[in-house]
Order: C-alpha cells, then structure tokens, then sequence
C-alpha cells in the first residue's frame, strides 16, 4: 500500500477530456458505496437524488486567476511564465512585488534578466534554478486588470490548446467553478465543475446545506511523487481559509449526525487538517500541507465528491485512503471500459 507502483493505471489518451460537458452537469457520475462495494452509473445532474435533507457539502470557493504570462527577452526570445502565488489585491499601490514562478525559456535565465509582457508589465530575474524563479514584477496601473487583460488561465499540462487556432471551449468560464469568489488559484477545484447554478438550487431546495471554505489550489498539484515509498514523499502546501461561520455550521452538522460531503479533495485537506479527535474543525487560516495516504483516519467526511485522478498522484492516494485501493482501482478500470472522461474536464465520482 505505500509503493508508488500500488497506485499506477493505464489510461488509453483519448480518455483524457480535452473540453468538459456541456452543460456542465451533464457530465457523467460514477456512484460508489463503499459498504456494499457497489458500482452504480447515472449523470450529474441526477445527484439530488442520492443526497438526503440535512446533508451538508462543502465547496471550495477559491478562484483561478489567469497567472500564465507570455512575454519576450531583452534578447528577443519568448518567454512563458506562471504566476505561483498571486499577489492579491493588496499590491494595487506598490507597482511593484515580488512573486516565486515557472519560467520557460529555450535558455536559462540569469539574475538581472530582463522579461517584457507589455508597455505597462516588466519582470526582473531575482534569482532561481530547475525553472523556478523568483521575479521581480513592475507595472504601471491595476495590476489585476492587467493580469486579466494579457493573462492566460493555466490549464493543465494534459490540456492541450493550440494557440494559433480557436479554443474548443471558453476555458476561462469553463476552468472555473460558478461559486468561485476568492481569487488566488492557480488551478480549479475540479470536482466542482460539474455543478450549474440550477443544479445549487435544487440542492438547497431539497434541504441540502451548502457552505464554502477556501483553499488556493497551486501548481504543486500537478508535481509528480518521485520516492518509490510514498510515506517519504513530502507535499506541497496551500494557503486555505475557514470561517468561523463555516467552522460552527460543520460542527452543527457533525453534533446532529448529519452527513458532511466533501465537494473535492482540496476540501478533504483542509477539514481533516483544521480538525481535532472528534472530528470538529477549528476556524482560521494558513498553509495546509496534510499528505492522505493509506492508512489516514478520516474525521470529519462522510462523503466525497471527486474528479477520476492521474496515476501516482498524492490525489489519487487519497481517495484510495477514503475508499480502499483495490475498490478504486477497480471502479477506474470500469470507468475505462464505459469510456468515462478522465481529469480536469472529465466524469466524476461520488463517494459514499
């Protein structure tokens, strides 16, 4: 169970969804009852059905913003960057900060280098190695509404967009949950994809209860685990927020015996890391840095709601922990052979 090779499949590319369905809660849902060790089939949008009143989910409301960057040289070559820690609204009057980011050039930046996006946004190289650098950003203006202006959203590598021909998909609507309100994210919670504002609605209708933490998901959630013993492995940490609003209303929750759903795993990891023996989570805020692996005693989470993960992710090993290894597994090789969509804009699975 602590092998990296334990949690490794093979995915046939044409599985890996390139656009998500549309509407958005038409995508397909894969119900798994980890009592009964039944595998069921039905589309999103049917997942009233299987809540009952008094259920509790909770979403993530961070917000991708559009942190990749493509500039020029002082040489004249093209640079790529993205943006790892998003400034946020309080460098308004600075016009200038400093922010750690991926770099991409067909050579290695020096300290004192010069990067160019525009007449109003420059970057210094501070220093760095392996494509991480520390720039230094001077612009003139509103630096968000220059971010939204000559910004890209980052999609994930196995996303692919050629620049020189039409998206197949607004990916700034798409990548981006319709409760998202914090900016900060560097990539989507994507569980939360497949919810409408209709589909919400109904929800609260039925007497469901819907309350939003923050976690800002960074590029860490795409770096590969490379120690063959998982429990070796140390993961990257995110800034999250939870209110104390949110906190009592889980608490009440918890005390009343209702069931709490977790809507993604940026969600499982802040309330298992903001919660205490019993299970009731603290309010506040920080960097979470909780590894779920097997073996991991959930505290707070009766139910999750979560995307078809890549092989030999830190978010694959956490599912694993919630709902057995060779459960998973198996579910996801007959996700393979019903030809479920796989990933960021692809099917997604209710745990319960």
């Amino acid at each position: 169970m602590y092998l990296l090779s334990d949690y490794n499949y093979s995915l046939p590319q044409e599985l890996i969804a390139q656009v998500p369905a549309s509407p958005r809660d038409e995508s397909r849902l894969m119900v798994l009852e980890r009592k009964q060790q039944r595998v069921s089939h039905c589309r999103f949008a049917e997942i009233a059905r299987l809540l009952s009143p008094g259920d509790l989910l909770v979403v993530n409301n961070t917000r991708v913003v559009p942190a990749r960057l493509t500039g020029s040289k002082e040489t004249g070559g093209k640079v790529e960057v993205l943006l790892l820690n998003y400034p946020g609204p309080g460098s308004q009057g600075t016009r200038s900060f400093t922010c750690e980011c991926l770099v991409k050039t067909s050579k290695r930046p020096h300290s004192g280098s010069r990067f160019h996006f525009n007449e109003d946004l420059q970057a210094i190289v501070l220093g760095g190695t392996d494509g991480l650098y520390n720039l230094e950003f001077r612009f003139n203006g509103d630096f968000d509404a220059l971010l939204h202006r000559i910004g890209r959203i980052p999609l994930p590598p196995y996303i692919k967009r050629d620049e020189t021909s039409p998206p197949p998909c607004d990916d700034r609507a798409c990548y981006q949950t319709v409760y998202a309100e914090k900016k900060g994210a560097v990539a989507a919670p994507t569980a939360g994809l497949h919810f409408s504002a209709e589909l919400l609605d109904g929800l609260a209708e039925k007497g469901a209860e819907i309350v939003p933490i923050t976690l800002h998901v960074g590029y860490g959630t795409f770096q590969p685990v490379r120690v063959p013993d998982v429990r070796q492995h140390r993961i990257h940490s995110e800034a999250y927020e939870l209110t104390q609003g949110a906190a009592r209303a889980i608490n009440k929750a918890k005390d009343e015996g209702r069931r709490i759903i977790a809507v993604g795993t940026t969600v499982v990891r802040v309330l298992e890391f903001a919660s205490d023996q019993a299970g009731r989570v603290r309010p506040g805020s920080g960097e979470s840095d909780l590894f779920i692996y097997s073996g991991f005693k959930y505290r707070v989470i009766d139910a999750l709601i979560t995307n078809f993960h890549l092989p030999e992710t830190t978010l694959l090993m956490l599912v694993t922990a919630f709902a057995g290894r060779d459960f998973i597994l198996n579910a996801y090789q007959e996700a393979i052979r019903r030809r479920y969509r796989f990933y960021s804009y692809g099917d997604a699975m209710l745990i319960i």
